[in-house]
Parts: C-alpha cells; structure tokens; sequence
C-alpha cells in the first residue's frame, strides 16, 4: 500500500490537539487494513521524522485511528503546522 493508501487524515479533535501538546504525538484516522508497521513507515516517509510508537484502536463505528508518538528529537507541534492541523 502508498503511504497515502494508509494515512486518510489526521484526526483534528479537542483530544487529539491536547496529545500533540503534551505527549508529542499525533492521530491519524487509517486504513481499517493497515499494520502498526505500515502505518509508522508512511509517516516517517511522508513527513520525514522518525517514530518511536504507533498505537491502534478501532472505534465502534468502525473507523480505525492511529497514535502515533514521535520521538524527542522531533515536535509532533512542527508536522501539525506543516499539515495544516494547528
């Protein structure tokens, strides 16, 4: 799958800006089909940074979201700015 294939968008709710603040991830909402590895190389590829963690859950409406926490070096802060989510 294309890294776009993976990442649909980025999730832009009241949570998910209060974890780019303070635990320095981001939240994506994802293929229902895509793996924690595959969902970690799109964004590193996609947005040049490095992953330390990718989390999963699947909400009962059936839509897939994806944690992702980056590592100290980069600021989940600097790719939201760039996406145009904060």
């Amino acid at each position: 799958m294309k890294p776009y294939d993976i990442l649909i968008h980025p999730d832009v709710t009241e949570k998910s800006m209060s974890l780019i603040e303070r635990e320095n991830k981001l939240v994506f909402v994802v293929a229902r089909n895509s793996t924690k590895n595959q969902i970690k190389r799109a964004v590193e590829s996609l947005y040049e940074v490095k992953v330390e963690k990718v989390n999963t859950l699947v909400t009962p409406k059936g839509i897939k979201r994806a944690y992702v926490k980056l590592r100290p070096e980069y600021k989940a802060e600097e790719v939201a700015t760039r996406i145009g989510v904060f």
